[in-house]
C-alpha cells in the first residue's frame, strides 16, 4: 500500500483546521501544515491532531503551496485548504487508490457551503480539481491568488468519486472581505503586467459576469445565494479594475 502525505497551509484558520484534519485522518500517513504565522490557534489545534506543523513566511498562495509540497516525505500527496474536508465517499476513493494506484494524478469534485448552503449550480460546481497526485511529477502554478496544481509531462489523470467538501464563506462579511483581499492581489498582478482598465473591464465585464453566474450557469436554481454569488461575483470585477484604476493614478502622478 502506498504512503500518502496530506498538505494543507493555513492562516489564522482556527474556525476550519480541526474539520479540514479529521477528515483525512485514517487515510494519512503523514500531515503537513505550513502557516505563514499565525496569530490565532491554528498551530496550536493542528499540533494536537498530529499534524507536523512548519512556519513559513507567506510569498503568494503558488509559491507557498510549492513549498508546502516539498515538505511532504511521501511519493503521494493530496493538497487541501484549510476550509476544505473530504466527504466519506472520497475518503473510501482515496483509500481504494492507495492499494493500487493507477495514474499519476486524481481529481475530484468540489462542492462548496456558501453562508449554510450547498451550492450546485451558479458555476461552482462540480468545479473539478487536481489535488492527489505523484509528488516528482507535480507543481502549483497559476496567478495570484488563483492557484492550479499541474502534472509535469504526463496526462495520465483519472477522476474519482466523492466531494472535496469547502466550506468558503460564513456570512456576507466573509465573502466581502475575501473579496476585498483577493482583488487586491489581481490588481498588483494586472498592473506588473502594465495592463490599463477600460470601459470593458468597468462595465461590460461585470455585467458579462452576473449574466453568466446567473443564467447561464442556472444559478438563479440556487435560491437567494445564487442571485448572490452572481452579484458579488460581478462586484469583485468591477473591484479588481477600480484598484487598478488607483494603481495607476498612484504610481504616474
Amino acid at each position: 500500500m502506498e504512503a500518502l502525505s496530506v498538505v494543507i497551509i493555513t492562516y489564522n484558520e482556527e474556525r476550519n483546521i480541526e474539520r479540514c484534519i479529521r477528515s483525512v485522518v485514517g487515510i494519512a500517513d503523514e500531515i503537513v501544515v505550513v502557516d505563514s504565522f499565525s496569530t490565532d490557534r491554528t498551530r496550536e489545534i493542528a499540533g494536537e491532531f498530529g499534524a507536523k506543523v512548519i512556519k513559513h513566511e507567506f510569498e503568494g498562495y503558488v509559491q507557498q503551496k510549492n513549498y508546502a509540497l516539498a515538505q511532504a516525505t511521501h511519493r503521494w500527496v493530496l493538497s487541501l485548504d484549510a476550509d476544505e474536508a473530504l466527504s466519506e465517499k472520497l475518503r473510501n476513493s482515496i483509500k481504494e487508490i492507495k492499494f493500487n494506484p493507477s495514474a499519476d494524478g486524481y481529481t475530484m469534485n468540489r462542492l462548496t457551503n456558501y453562508c449554510g448552503k450547498w451550492i450546485r449550480h451558479s458555476g461552482w460546481y462540480p468545479d473539478k480539481k487536481l489535488r492527489m497526485v505523484l509528488k516528482k511529477k507535480a507543481y502549483w502554478t497559476g496567478t495570484n491568488p488563483h492557484d492550479k496544481l499541474e502534472l509535469f509531462e504526463s496526462k495520465n489523470i483519472r477522476h474519482i468519486p466523492g466531494d472535496i467538501l469547502h466550506y468558503s464563506y460564513y456570512s456576507l462579511e466573509d465573502h466581502l472581505q475575501q473579496i476585498d483581499r483577493f482583488m487586491q492581489i489581481r490588481a498588483y498582478e494586472l498592473f506588473e503586467k502594465r495592463i490599463k482598465p477600460n470601459v470593458w473591464h468597468f462595465y461590460l465585464k461585470p455585467l458579462h459576469k452576473f449574466f453568466k453566474h446567473y443564467f447561464f450557469q442556472l444559478g438563479f436554481m440556487d435560491g437567494y445565494e445564487g442571485y448572490q454569488i452572481a452579484r458579488l461575483s460581478a462586484f469583485g470585477i468591477f473591484i479588481r479594475y477600480a484598484k487598478l484604476r488607483e494603481l495607476w493614478r498612484t504610481n504616474n502622478p
